[in-house]
């Protein structure tokens, strides 16, 4: 991972479950708050807490950009994203929180 890096990540309560997208500079961070449940609203209340994808970006504007086109996209086009990336929608976050 890049030092001064953002990220547009998809979060899932499981394989084809209830979707979230959001953008971050602290992708492990980020997830390990999802996970402990420290981010009170939408994720908690639904338990959406498995990372599914994500994309890196050297710019904030450009992944800010690509996160509002994204969340603009159809509940279809969000899942072929995940499954030509993550077909058996693995949980990403521990590859990710070992990255650290």
């Amino acid at each position: 991972m890049l030092s001064h890096a953002y990220y547009v990540y998809l979060l899932a309560s499981g394989a084809g479950g209830t979707l979230y997208i959001g953008v971050t500079n602290d992708l492990v961070r980020r997830i390990s708050e999802h996970r402990d449940g420290l981010i009170p609203g939408f994720t908690s209340r639904y338990g959406v807490a498995r990372l599914v994808y994500y994309e890196q970006f050297e710019d904030i504007n450009e992944a800010i950009l690509r996160e509002k086109q994204m969340k603009k996209w159809n509940r279809a086009w969000k899942i072929r994203l995940i499954e030509e990336n993550n077909p058996d929608w693995h949980d990403l976050g521990p590859g990710v929180l070992m990255d650290r």
